[in-house]
Formats: C-alpha cells, structure tokens, sequence
C-alpha cells in the first residue's frame, strides 16, 4: 500500500440535519469550528439542509416548493415548445 495517502484528520463527526433536528455519528474528514454534546461526549458539528431522513426519497414525501414563481417561468420559457 502507499504511504502517506489517507487523511490524517479522520475521526467521529456528528452531523445534524437542520430542517428536523436529526443527529448521526459517522467517520469523516469534513472541517468543522462547531462541536456538539452527544451522550455527553463533544464531536465536530456539521450542519446539513437535508438527510436521509428528511429527504423525500426516503421519507416518501414529496414537496413542491415554489421559490419566486421559478416553476411559473419555466412553463412560460419552454410554452413554445409544447404541441
């Protein structure tokens, strides 16, 4: 094997998915400032928008969000091409 080829900074990170506050433990190398108290023990903290266990693929919820009427244009952008 090569020397000198993995991270030297892998350790446990926890990672909390902001929109419903889940937290999980995993392996990583992602670069923190943030830390949080799990079972009384402080991780590097990594925020995330989304997780498994809020994305729609896996939760089997779909959700339209409609930011400034982007749907709206895009009808209207691609209207012309409809038969």
């Amino acid at each position: 094997m090569k020397k000198d080829i993995h991270p030297e900074n892998y350790r446990v990170v926890a990672f909390k998915d902001m929109s419903n506050e889940d937290v999980f433990l995993t392996k990583s190398t992602a670069n923190t400032n943030e830390t949080l108290e799990v079972e009384g023990v402080d991780y590097p903290l990594v925020k995330m928008e989304i997780s498994r266990t809020s994305h729609p693929f896996y939760t089997g919820k779909s959700k339209l969000i409609d930011t400034a009427g982007r749907i709206d244009k895009f009808k209207t952008k691609y209207a012309k091409f409809k038969k």
